[in-house]
């Protein structure tokens, strides 16, 4: 199963499109994740059109209209492991304890917020990525997504893709 993992899209507030790397990788996605942030109805109405499935989120930056149609954690088994997705876990500082004490019954976590892409594991084995922003680096050198597949309850080929900078 082919997965997508993205956040912090922020359409229309930090770029007008999403970028063609992305729109690409969701074509091909069996199941799509977002990790909040979307901004705008119009974003999630898109990600619905052409995603297999998504499973998404609403994020600190998301109004009233898309926390109506998004939960604030969402859970799916996909593969044979447990997800779980949020917008916000706090400080880095920390992060894998508190996420395992409030996300016991988890094997992966995917998370936004911070733009910042994070790929770690708690004590206990909980696995906690953020897929970075597409559309706003932040401090870092990249826009980013993820992309990775799940077999056999296990993830494989999790990679950071770098987006090209804006024109």
């Amino acid at each position: 199963m082919r997965l997508l993992l993205t956040s912090d899209t922020h359409v229309p507030a930090r770029a007008k499109r999403l970028p063609d790397g992305l729109l690409a990788a969701i074509d091909v996605a069996d199941v799509v994740i977002h990790a909040g942030d979307w901004i705008d109805d119009a974003t999630l109405d898109l990600f619905e059109a052409r995603s297999r499935r998504l499973i998404g989120v609403y994020g600190n930056n998301d109004g009233p209209s898309l926390r109506r149609r998004l939960p604030e954690i969402a859970r799916a088994e996909l593969g044979g492991l447990r997800f779980g997705v949020v917008h916000e876990t706090g400080a880095a500082t920390g992060r894998e304890r508190r996420c395992a004490e409030r996300f016991p019954d988890l094997d992966v976590l995917v998370f936004g917020h911070s733009h910042i892409p994070w790929d770690s594991r708690a004590p206990g084995g909980l696995r906690l990525l953020n897929p970075g922003s597409p559309t706003d680096r932040r401090r870092q050198p990249f826009c980013t997504f993820l992309t990775l597949t799940v077999a056999d309850g296990a993830l494989h080929d999790v990679v950071s893709h770098r987006l090209p900078p804006r024109s």
